[in-house]
């Protein structure tokens, strides 16, 4: 894979934060973001999109695959895609603000 194709995928492989509860607590807490992704994305293209996009850091990337809920809407039965999550923990002194831009 030459270099500008691997720029394009690493571009790819983030869809965008994931905000909930728990994400905000892990970003107080533990200085970590959380992020859906591609689900052919490995640990280290996640690395590397965070550190391209983002300017940051990275220590610890894990990563959890979310499967989709079997769902019912009348008499037929459906499933949601799943997906892949990311839990992206910062070096010390790195940060990352999806809320306010200053």
């Amino acid at each position: 894979m030459s270099a500008s194709q691997n720029r394009e995928r690493l571009l790819t492989v983030i869809k965008g934060p994931h905000v909930s509860e728990k994400t905000s607590i892990a970003a107080e807490l533990h200085n970590q973001v959380v992020f859906k992704v591609r689900t052919d994305a490995t640990k280290q293209e996640i690395r590397q999109a965070v550190e391209l996009l983002f300017e940051v850091s990275v220590d610890e990337v894990q990563v959890i695959n979310c499967r989709g809920k079997i769902k019912r809407h009348g008499r037929s039965w459906g499933q949601r895609a799943a997906w892949k999550k990311a839990y992206v923990k910062l070096a010390e002194g790195s940060h990352i603000d999806f809320v306010g831009a200053e």
